[in-house]
């Protein structure tokens, strides 16, 4: 199958997936808490500036999201949500991953330093910061452990990037660890609050690079993150 017939065979498809995002509402933080703040957690993913401001990974895309994420942690507080985690690239110089990415966020530099954004908010000292050295937040950190010592967290709101990475490992592991124990949770995911980079295929193939298109792995895996259960909302209000 050439590209031309792959798009005429999926145009019905990308329209549905176009119009189904753009139909998206928005959540009220209230239906999310429903006055029982200690089980909802807010996980934020890589919003660090290695990734948004500083270093080969960063991006603009990814940085925009900075403002809204800010925003979404005042209210969820405002709300009475006190588990806030910040799981962060912070790799060591060798990194394996390195092998499939630039190296970037190496732990100590300020590329992997929390945004200075959430750094500037008042409750910003009751946020957990969880180092991970993969694109899985789970792996070898200390957030299955969290989970575990916090098993009353039934609802889950996860901010991040990048759609297609980091968040989505996140988001897909969060509602997947509780179907196999066979357990109700809610998996929230904000649009407003994720988004991924984008490298065109021309510059990509300059630099010697993987080419990305942004816009394509946004809208693809936000619907698949939807059809495995996981709440896709136009933001929380």
């Amino acid at each position: 199958m050439n590209a031309e017939q792959l798009i005429i065979n999926s145009k019905s498809f990308m329209n549905y997936v176009v119009n189904w995002k753009a139909g998206l509402q928005a959540s009220p933080i209230a239906d999310l808490v429903q006055n029982q703040p200690d089980k909802v957690a807010i996980i934020s993913v890589d919003v660090i500036n290695g990734f948004c401001y500083e270093g080969p990974l960063a991006s603009p895309r990814v940085a925009s999201i900075v403002a809204p994420i800010t925003a979404l942690f005042q209210t969820s507080y405002d709300a009475g949500i006190r588990n806030f985690i910040l799981t962060q690239d912070t790799h060591p110089e060798d990194a394996v991953e390195f092998a499939n990415y630039p190296p970037h966020c190496v732990c100590g530099t300020s590329e992997s330093e929390t945004v200075e954004a959430f750094k500037m908010l008042p409750f910003f000292y009751q946020f957990q910061i969880m180092p991970k050295n993969s694109i899985n937040a789970a792996l070898n950190t200390d957030l299955e452990a969290w989970l575990d010592a916090h098993l009353q967290v039934d609802t889950f709101i996860i901010v991040g990037d990048c759609t297609d990475l980091c968040t989505y490992q996140l988001a897909m592991h969060l509602k997947l660890r509780t179907n196999a124990q066979n357990q109700k949770s809610r998996v929230v995911l904000p649009v407003d609050c994720v988004d991924t980079y984008d490298l065109p295929v021309d510059v990509a193939l300059q630099i010697g690079a993987v080419p990305h298109a942004g816009d394509l792995l946004h809208y693809i895996f936000l619907y698949h993150m939807m059809l495995n259960g996981i709440e896709v909302v136009a933001g929380i209000v």
